[in-house]
């Protein structure tokens, strides 16, 4: 079965979402991206235990300071899947590319092209 999501989402694996930081979310929007989208295990069927619980967590500390600097909490989402989910992976990841699109683009991004241009 071949499944296809926007090619606008670039795949960044880890081992575990639990070493996904909030310094790596907030990197990634200061790098210009305009949502992250954190896929993990199913809570509960985590193979570390609680890496799934620990991402839940720090996703959404960046929304909420996202939120607070005026970029958007929306911009940021976890799910929980498992490896046979793949049609529900394509599923998420194209709402969550249309979220993105009618959130239009990082600020951060827009202010730096216009740093560029003055």
């Amino acid at each position: 079965m071949r499944l296809s999501y926007p090619t606008s989402i670039k795949i960044i694996r880890v081992p575990c979402t639990g070493k996904v930081d909030i310094l790596h979310i907030m990197r990634s929007f200061e790098k210009g991206a305009d949502g992250v989208y954190v896929v993990g295990c199913r809570e509960g069927d985590c193979h570390y235990n609680s890496g799934n619980f620990r991402a839940r967590k720090r996703v959404e500390q960046a929304q909420q300071l996202l939120d607070t600097i005026g970029i958007g909490g929306h911009r940021v989402r976890m799910c929980n899947l498992s490896s046979s989910d793949g049609p529900l992976f394509v599923k998420y990841a194209q709402e969550m590319h249309e979220k993105i699109l009618e959130a239009g683009p990082n600020p951060i991004k827009l202010a730096k092209k216009k740093a560029k241009a003055a």
